[in-house]
């Protein structure tokens, strides 16, 4: 990565959740255990579907199964890092490694907000138009919207680092967060950055602002399309999993809307929504979209009586 020859700082100092030092245990007990779970509860879920051979060839499983694959990589791509930074005093990450924590976000972020607007398109197609179903929903278009999500991911974050890797950074390298973020880095830059704020909203707060509003209308076709056509029980029953799946969704795009649809000034709120889309929602999404449908609890049960029995 060649910087600015007028760049001098090689490193940033990750503050974490608290510059408190008497806080750091309190903080390394509850966000251990809730790392744990993330990764086995997503770890299960990918273990369950790709042991399933009709789970794997369902359109619905094959896209919850990279979905737990990206809640894996979010949780994952910096949380391991800021954990041993609450055990140690050595909060420093290299310039290059802060470039690929933003490089692997918005990868990740950016892949995700496209499969789950997808996977709001796939129960559309389920419920409002059943019979051309098995032909748009295929298993190569949903590898196709597979690819189309994670190639829109890795181009939405090669935008962001290419307006960031050639910033000269000559003074402050304090960062007020567990991992590097774009608005947190851009302004320790010594240049005006007011040009680069702008296209940085335009990229990250576009694409969180038109899949969101993607993902509701085709959540709001469903319940009129189920509302017109079911009785009462199964209004009741489509309205509840809709409400939760968008509860979900509002936890992973309400944060990046707050964080990135705005200029970049600073709230006392924003490292709190950062652990909501990178931490919270990886371990609802299992919950969720996976763990309370009854197929993939009949075939965990399989795949728990196959091992120990």
């Amino acid at each position: 990565m060649e910087r600015s020859n007028s760049s001098v700082v090689s490193e940033f100092i990750l503050l974490g959740l608290s510059p408190a030092h008497d806080l750091q245990l309190p903080f390394f007990v509850p966000f251990t255990l809730l790392y744990m779970a993330t990764v086995l509860g997503n770890l299960l879920i990918l273990l369950t579907v790709i042991s399933s051979p009709h789970l794997l060839c369902c359109p619905m499983f094959f896209l919850l199964y990279h979905l737990s694959f990206l809640d894996l990589c979010l949780a994952s791509f910096a949380t391991p890092r800021a954990l041993l930074g609450l055990l140690s005093h050595d909060k420093a990450i290299s310039f290059q490694g802060c470039m690929a924590q933003i490089f692997f976000l918005h990868v990740f972020t950016g892949s995700e907000m496209l499969l789950l607007t997808t996977m709001a398109y796939d129960r559309y197609v389920a419920i409002c138009q059943p019979l051309h179903y098995a032909s748009l929903m295929s298993l190569r278009h949903c590898l196709g919207l597979v690819v189309f999500s994670w190639s829109g991911g890795f181009l939405h974050a090669t935008i962001q680092l290419s307006f960031m890797i050639n910033l000269p950074f000559c003074g402050p390298n304090h960062v007020d967060s567990f991992f590097c973020d774009i608005p947190l880095v851009m302004k320790l830059a010594c240049t005006n950055t007011d040009a680069l704020e702008v296209m940085m909203v335009a990229n990250s707060g576009l694409l969180s602002l038109v899949s969101f509003l993607a993902l509701l209308v085709s959540y709001g076709f469903i319940l009129s399309a189920v509302r017109s056509r079911s009785s009462a029980e199964g209004t009741s029953k489509a309205f509840s999993t809709c409400s939760s799946h968008l509860i979900v969704a509002t936890l992973f795009f309400g944060p990046c809307l707050f964080i990135y649809l705005r200029p970049f000034t600073r709230f006392p709120t924003d490292k709190v929504l950062s652990v909501f889309y990178t931490a919270i929602t990886p371990l609802l999404n299992p919950i969720i979209y996976t763990l309370r449908n009854k197929e993939v609890k009949a075939a965990m049960r399989r795949l728990w009586t196959k091992r120990v029995v």
